[in-house]
């Protein structure tokens, strides 16, 4: 696949189908991906692949607390600025709006929308569930690598006729991802990223974010005419 090709058909898939994925598929894409540029070619990512039994488990974890949705274990990181200020909040807004139009929740419908967002913690029903971490000692610069190398991974994805979707809200349920895994207690888990098939028949795969003209966030200057 062009990469032109990839770029234009990656979209956070929230609906996937259960056809496996194998080992070898996964260990190809992530392996790849770390030709992805890292300053001082320090490397600061680190991947946990989970399938089968495993992510089951991580998952029936947090399927047992619902009580403690949204906000489950509390966060590491603010995944948005708190006073998100214009024009981002209106663009956070819309986005939201979209995705739960397209399931016919209205806003008002507050358990319809937690059900959806549990949805996170399952990956979108995703055979792989990736969970990457950065160490805590890294900084902006580190952590600009790491979405690099994220990036890299779903265009990669698209390669393999794969779908992804990154998830930062696994930050929410880092106690219990850090319970079950072998990281690091010196390393901080950033997000989980849901890997698969996509169900192209299902609404909610059926629209796509928007994204500025690029005259909006560009200049350009001194190029001959």
């Amino acid at each position: 696949m062009d990469v032109r090709e990839a770029v234009a058909t990656r979209f956070s898939c929230r609906a996937f189908l259960p056809t496996p994925i194998s080992e070898a598929t996964v260990r190809d894409i992530l392996e790849r991906a770390a030709h992805a540029p890292s300053g001082g070619n320090l490397q600061p990512w680190r991947v946990h692949a989970l399938a089968g039994n495993k992510l089951e488990q991580l998952k029936a974890l947090v399927r047992a607390r619902p009580e403690l949705l949204p906000r489950g274990e509390g966060t590491e990181y603010d995944i948005y600025p708190r006073d998100l200020k214009e024009p981002y909040e209106t663009r956070r807004h819309q986005v939201g709006a979209a995705l739960y139009r397209s399931i016919g929740v209205p806003r008002e419908d507050r358990p319809g929308r937690y059900r959806q967002y549990a949805r996170n913690f399952e990956f979108f029903g995703a055979p792989v569930g990736l969970l990457l971490s950065i160490d805590r000692g890294m900084g902006p610069p580190q952590w600009s690598d790491l979405g690099g190398y994220i990036q890299t991974v779903m265009l990669l994805a698209r390669a393999h006729g794969l779908h992804s979707c990154g998830l930062e809200s696994w930050t929410h349920w880092h106690k219990t991802v850090y319970s079950l895994l072998d990281i690091p207690s010196d390393y901080m888990l950033f997000c989980g990223l849901a890997l698969g098939h996509a169900d192209p028949d299902v609404p909610i795969n059926q629209w796509r974010a928007p994204r500025e003209p690029l005259d909006a966030f560009a200049s350009f200057v001194g190029f001959n005419s």
